[in-house]
């Protein structure tokens, strides 16, 4: 069991239950998947890129990500249908909790000029945030980086509404804002 599947057990579940008041157990809410996605505009031009990219994602995650192909051709975009536009890997479990882990306390300290994430939800008790450059990343070799790649993360949660998804991940350890948007 990761140190934050412990924690969350033992000292989470006790502060939601106590804010929240659930009448059962069973409705206080955890976080069920972290989905990571990286859209490849540049591989359509460059084969290397999408191996490259590959690499990188296996190393951040710990498993081999899927390719996202497009649905249908659009000739604006120069796109085909079945050409390969991005990743993703979803992840769940120790591998879920390991990452999440690392990503509050190794890699979020080591974003540029960061104050914190914006507490804002989606409105069904998911939360998504954005990277601008996968080089944040400690398990990325930075002489190996060709170009800089932005991901999106995205925190599924059981909660019901954006107040409870905020709280589970503040006591779990994303940092927020102070401030709160109006």
């Amino acid at each position: 069991m990761s140190r934050l599947q412990k924690r969350y057990r033992e000292e989470v579940k006790k502060g939601l239950l106590e804010k929240f008041k659930y009448p059962n157990v069973m409705l206080i809410p955890s976080l069920k998947k972290i989905v990571i996605s990286m859209g490849l505009a540049e591989a359509t031009k460059d084969k290397n890129a999408l191996q490259d990219c590959v690499k990188e994602m296996t190393n951040l995650s710990g498993q081999k990500p899927i390719l996202t192909r497009a649905k249908k051709s659009v000739a604006n975009f120069k796109l085909r249908e079945g050409q390969s536009i991005g990743l993703k890997v979803t992840l769940r479990n120790k591998r879920m909790y390991d990452f999440f882990d690392r990503f509050c306390h190794i890699v979020s300290p080591r974003i540029r000029d960061f104050r914190g994430f914006q507490r804002k939800c989606d409105g069904q008790g998911n939360y998504s945030l954005g990277i601008e450059e996968q080089q944040i990343f400690p398990e990325i070799n930075l002489d190996e980086v060709k170009r800089a790649q932005g991901m999106n993360i995205t925190f599924v949660t059981s909660a019901t509404n954006d107040e409870e998804c905020i709280e589970l991940l503040k006591l779990l350890g994303l940092p927020f804002t102070t401030e709160t948007l109006a």
